[in-house]
C-alpha cells in the first residue's frame, strides 16, 4: 500500500514539536550543572574545608550575568542550534572538571567557565522557540514551555542529592555532566531553524532599534527586581523555614518546593491569559501579577507560621505570582519585542540585567535579616515587587503598539 506523502503543514508541525521538546529538555538539563553546588556545599566543606568555596557562587553569577549579553549578541548571528549545543558541551566539561577538582582556585575558575556556558541556555533556547511560535499563540506555548526551569530545578536537586547520598559529592558532578553532554548533542543533531535568517543589513538595523528601545530597558529594570526576589527565595526559603519557623531540615526542604510548584501554575496561567486578550500588552498582565505578589509577600510572614497547609498555600501563591511575570517578560514579551532578527539580543539583555539582581540577593538578604530581622526581608521583597511593577508602566501603550507587530 502506497504511503501518503507528508503535507507541508504536517512536516512543519512535526518539526515544531521536535524543536519545542528538544529545547524544553535542554533548558531543564542546564540546571543539572547549577543546582549541584547547593546540594554538595556542606559535603565539600567537610571534605576540603569551607574556604575552598569562597567566592564561587558570586563568580558564577557574575560570569552568568555578563555571559547573557554575549550570548544574546551571538545567538542572532550563529543561531540557536550552535549556541545551545556547544554551550551545553562546554557546561558539561565544566561540571565534570568541578568534580575532579580539590583546590579553591580551580573551583573559582571552573565556576566562571560554567557561568559563561550556562548563559547560552536561555537566550539560545528562547530564540529557538521564537522561530517556532507566532504572536497569537506564544503566550500559551511559552507558558507551558517555561515550566522547564521549575521542573529542571527540582529534577536536578533530586539527582544531585541521590548521587551525593550513594556515591559521594564528586559523583554529583560526574553524572549530571553526562546528561548535559547528551542533551547538547541532541540539540546539535535535532534542532533546526524555524525560518530563514534576516538579511545582514536588516538584522543590524533591527538589533540597533531593539537595543535602544525604552521598552527593552523597562523590561530589564523590572526583571532586575524579579530576579532579586526569585533568587532570595530560592536560596533562603529553606533556611527561613528551619531557623525562624523551626521546621525540621527535611520539612524545610519539602515545604520550600511549594515556591516552584506554584511557579508552574503561574507560568502556564499568565501565558494563557496574555494570549486570550491580545489587545492588552503582556507587560500589563505582568505588572498586575507583581502587585499581587507584593501583597502575598507581606501576608506570608504574618500567616506562614499558622500551620503547614497555610504556609504551603501562601508560598505557592507567591511562586505563581512571581514566576508568571518572570517567564512572560523574559520569554514571550522579549520574543515579541526582538522579532526574528533580534530575539536573542532582547532576551540576553533582559536576562543579563536581571541577573545583576540575582548577584545582589545574598548581600541584601544577609544584611537586612541581620540588622532588622526576617520580617524586614519580606518588606524589602515587597518593595522590590512594587518597583518591578512600576518599571513596566511606561510600556503599557508602547508595547501594545510596537512589540506585537514585530513579533512574527
Amino acid at each position: 500500500m502506497r504511503s501518503t506523502p507528508e503535507s507541508t503543514h504536517d512536516r512543519y508541525a512535526r518539526r515544531a514539536w521536535i524543536a519545542w521538546t528538544v529545547t524544553w529538555v535542554s533548558y531543564a538539563v542546564y540546571y543539572f550543572g547549577r543546582k549541584n553546588l547547593s546540594v554538595t556545599k556542606a559535603a565539600i566543606g567537610q571534605a576540603l574545608g569551607a574556604h575552598v568555596l569562597y567566592g564561587v557562587e558570586t563568580a558564577y553569577l557574575a560570569a552568568y550575568a555578563i555571559g547573557q549579553y554575549a550570548s544574546g549578541w551571538l545567538g542572532d548571528r550563529v543561531g540557536s542550534r550552535r549556541l545551545v549545543g556547544f554551550g551545553m558541551l562546554l557546561a558539561a566539561s565544566a561540571c565534570f572538571a568541578f568534580g575532579l577538582s580539590s583546590a579553591g582556585v580551580l573551583f573559582l575558575l571552573i565556576s566562571v567557565v560554567n557561568g559563561v556556558a550556562q548563559s547560552t541556555g536561555w537566550p539560545g533556547n528562547v530564540k529557538a522557540m521564537q522561530e517556532w511560535t507566532t504572536a497569537d499563540t506564544r503566550g500559551r506555548i511559552m507558558g507551558l514551555w517555561a515550566t522547564c526551569y521549575q521542573v529542571g530545578g527540582i529534577a536536578a536537586t533530586a539527582l544531585a542529592a541521590y548521587m551525593l547520598a550513594h556515591f559521594g559529592w564528586r559523583s554529583a558532578y560526574f553524572c549530571p555532566a553526562l546528561f548535559i553532554a547528551a542533551s547538547g548533542a541532541s540539540v546539535l543533531l535535532l534542532l533546526r531553524p524555524g525560518r530563514a535568517a534576516s538579511p545582514p543589513e536588516e538584522m543590524r538595523t533591527e538589533r540597533r532599534a531593539v537595543a535602544r528601545s525604552p521598552i527593552l530597558w523597562s523590561y530589564a529594570a523590572s526583571y532586575f527586581f524579579i530576579k532579586l526576589i526569585r533568587y532570595s527565595l530560592l536560596f533562603w526559603l529553606p533556611y527561613y523555614l528551619f531557623v525562624v519557623l523551626h521546621y525540621s531540615q527535611g520539612q524545610a526542604g519539602y515545604f520550600s518546593t511549594s515556591f516552584e510548584m506554584g511557579g508552574i501554575a503561574g507560568t502556564v496561567g499568565l501565558g494563557w491569559l496574555s494570549d486570550r486578550i491580545p489587545g492588552v500588552p503582556r507587560s500589563f498582565f505582568s505588572a498586575c501579577s507583581l502587585v499581587g505578589l507584593a501583597a502575598a509577600l507581606v501576608l506570608y510572614p504574618r500567616v506562614g507560621g499558622y500551620n503547614h497547609f497555610v504556609n504551603f498555600a501562601v508560598m505557592a501563591a507567591v511562586g505563581a505570582l512571581l514566576y508568571g511575570p518572570d517567564s512572560l517578560l523574559s520569554g514571550a514579551a522579549a520574543q515579541d519585542l526582538g522579532g526574528r532578527s533580534a530575539a536573542s539580543l532582547a532576551i540576553g539583555m533582559i536576562n543579563g540585567f536581571g541577573s545583576i539582581g540575582a548577584i545582589l540577593q545574598e548581600l541584601t538578604t544577609r544584611v537586612v535579616s541581620h540588622i532588622w530581622g526576617w520580617s524586614a526581608v519580606f518588606y524589602v521583597l515587597f518593595a522590590a515587587a512594587i518597583a518591578a511593577a512600576l518599571a513596566l508602566v511606561p510600556t503599557f501603550r508602547r508595547a501594545a503598539r510596537v512589540a506585537r507587530p514585530n513579533a512574527a
